[in-house]
């Protein structure tokens, strides 16, 4: 397994492991409950690891990340949507 991710950030980081599955990643992440484990703080980052033969397409999908929102794209959410209006 190889490290792809770092982070203390929670949305990030189940964004990540979502991204990754979907990729068909596999994704691990370690050290989710250490920061239980030392009283609650958030300093201690938690690590997303991947089976090494899944580390380059890991890596480009995690460039998402950081990748601006489009708000006009097909996979947002529109309120009403799917529903008969009257």
């Amino acid at each position: 397994m190889i490290e792809v991710l770092r982070t203390n950030d929670p949305v990030r980081l189940d964004y990540a492991v979502v991204l990754l599955k979907q990729a068909g990643c596999y994704p691990f992440v370690a050290d989710r409950f250490m920061s239980a484990a030392e009283g609650s703080i958030p300093a201690f980052e938690r690590r997303v690891l991947v089976p090494n033969q899944y580390e380059d397409q890991a890596r480009e999908t995690l460039r998402q990340l950081d990748q601006p929102h489009d708000p006009g794209g097909k996979d947002d959410f529109q309120i009403g949507e799917g529903k008969d209006e009257p």
